[in-house]
């Protein structure tokens, strides 16, 4: 006779106890959702953590069950009211997206799936290959180009490196590991590459050496003379140059490198062309900044981040990769527990598995809200979005240059903007650590007021307010508040103006 476990009584689940006040529950958790989103405007944009909720948060696990409307009035109290807020449209913090209310739905129906996309045969990866497909076309790339999503561009970036180095080190890597290889093997990029490259450079065992940083002209892109010189000295010296990174849209600025130029020298030198287009590559679907991104579509390979202008919720990032093949050659590993059946029956035949293709078996369905979002909005209307967000930089550099106090830092890339406080003209070298600590002070101001979130950045020694506009919800009159605000706390922060 079989005996009932000591764990759990035979036909215990964690399925609701209650499946009538679950549902209940349910429609106010949906309701809740959708007023948060909605009434995003009408909270600050940013407050801290009071030190009572960072205290709860600290307690050890519960060992017994609590009622789950108890469980969300908790997250009501605790967690939903201190956001990051990056649905509100004066969040302009980092560069961020700012979501969709069908993206959002569909992160729950995908949990509600809850499928595992490292393959197999069933309906989800199909949405994936679709959903690839649609980014393959959009950026250029031909049809048999491979690629996956990712939890991010620093993952998308990472995979894409991988099968760089392995498909241009001369040797099977995945064998031998980088010790067999006859000199360091370099990528390079300019300075104002994002520093998710160098961790991969790092993680592939290549050092933090194997990663060149040539200088950026005065514009922020990279410099195609010092990267020349820096390619050939590194030959000389024994060193296997095999990568460049292109960027598509700096981090700190926006700029974007000349990718035709790139993809010419590549070609020359045998060298694999990746684009880190995490920020600035779904531009191509903004008739105001695709020619700028000519010669991306030359590339090898191109990572990019669907959450940030594509406001895709959190996490979705992408790469595409030209040569399938080597993509494929450089991640697929199918032990005894994943053997595939040929025949075409049950759930492990077919060829689709994306863990071939990447570091992850387990993953996540993050195609479906890509898919739902792309087809509740089309390609076009986010292109109008992404338009719009770079005519809003434009308004705001001309607020700026407009306004006597305050001053613009860098030409404006994309829809990033450089600016600070100086009512004093420019700074000698005494002036210039108080005018850091005055814009500093104003930032803090800035956000702790909840008015606005803008981040910050430092340009040859300057400290500055960086105002990056990947928020499909900003309004321009939400601008005009933003340089009254920084004048009006910087001239009262500053004793040269304060009266």
């Amino acid at each position: 006779m079989h005996e009932q476990p000591l764990s759990a009584r035979d036909g215990e689940t964690l399925d609701p106890q209650d499946w009538d006040a679950m549902r209940r529950l349910a429609h106010r958790i949906m309701d809740d959702a959708l007023d948060h989103i909605r009434s995003a405007r009408e909270r600050p944009v940013w407050r801290p953590v009071p030190a009572d909720v960072a205290t709860r948060l600290t307690a050890p696990a519960p060992a017994l069950p609590s009622d789950p409307a108890a469980v969300y009035e908790e997250f009501k109290r605790d967690i939903m009211a201190y956001p990051m807020n990056t649905t509100h449209p004066r969040f302009w913090a980092w560069y961020m997206g700012s979501g969709t209310v069908m993206g959002a739905l569909a992160d729950l129906l995908a949990s509600t799936l809850n499928p595992n996309l490292g393959g197999a045969n069933h309906v989800a990866p199909l949405v994936e290959k679709q959903v690839v497909g649609w980014i393959r076309d959009m950026v250029g790339f031909p049809a048999d180009s491979s690629g996956l999503l990712t939890s991010g561009a620093s993952m998308a970036n990472f995979t894409a490196l991988t099968v760089a180095r392995n498909a241009k080190a001369g040797y099977d890597v995945r064998r031998q590991g980088v010790r067999a290889a006859p000199g360091p093997l370099t990528a390079y990029a300019s300075s104002e590459i994002h520093s998710c490259n160098q961790k991969a450079v790092e993680t592939l065992g290549l050092g933090s050496d194997g990663l060149r940083r040539i200088p950026a002209r005065d514009d922020y892109t990279l410099d195609l003379v010092a990267l020349e010189r820096q390619v050939a000295a590194d030959r000389a010296a024994g060193r296997l140059p095999f990568c460049v990174i292109a960027t598509a849209g700096t981090i700190n600025t926006g700029a974007i490198d000349d990718m035709h130029a790139i993809a010419d020298f590549c070609a020359r030198e045998g060298l694999w062309f990746h684009v880190d287009g995490a920020i600035g590559a779904v531009a191509v679907l903004a008739d105001n900044v695709r020619a700028d991104l000519a010669g991306m579509e030359r590339a090898d390979s191109i990572a990019l981040d669907l959450h940030k202008w594509m406001h895709i919720p959190f996490e979705a990032g992408c790469v595409i990769v030209r040569d399938a093949a080597a993509h494929r050659d450089s991640f697929a590993l199918v032990p005894e527990y994943l053997q595939r059946e040929d025949e075409g029956r049950g759930m492990a035949s077919g060829s689709l598995w994306f863990s071939d293709y990447g570091l992850q078996l387990t993953r996540q369905f993050r195609a479906l809200k890509v898919w739902m979002s792309i087809k509740e909005h089309g390609l076009e209307r986010f292109g109008r979005m992404i338009a719009r967000n770079v005519e809003q930089a434009q308004y705001l550099g001309r607020l700026i240059e407009a306004a006597d106090g305050l001053e613009l830092m860098a030409p404006i890339g994309l829809d990033i903007v450089c600016f600070r406080f100086n009512p004093g003209g420019p700074a000698g070298a005494a002036d210039l650590e108080a005018l850091n600590r005055l814009n500093q002070d104003i930032l803090v101001e800035l956000q702790e007021s909840g008015v606005a979130a803008p981040s910050y950045t430092t340009l040859q020694g300057a400290y500055c307010l960086r105002v990056a506009i990947s928020n499909h919800r900003s309004r321009f009159e939400d601008f005009d508040l933003l340089v009254s605000e920084v004048l009006r706390i910087g001239q009262a922060l500053n004793p040269k103006t304060a009266t």
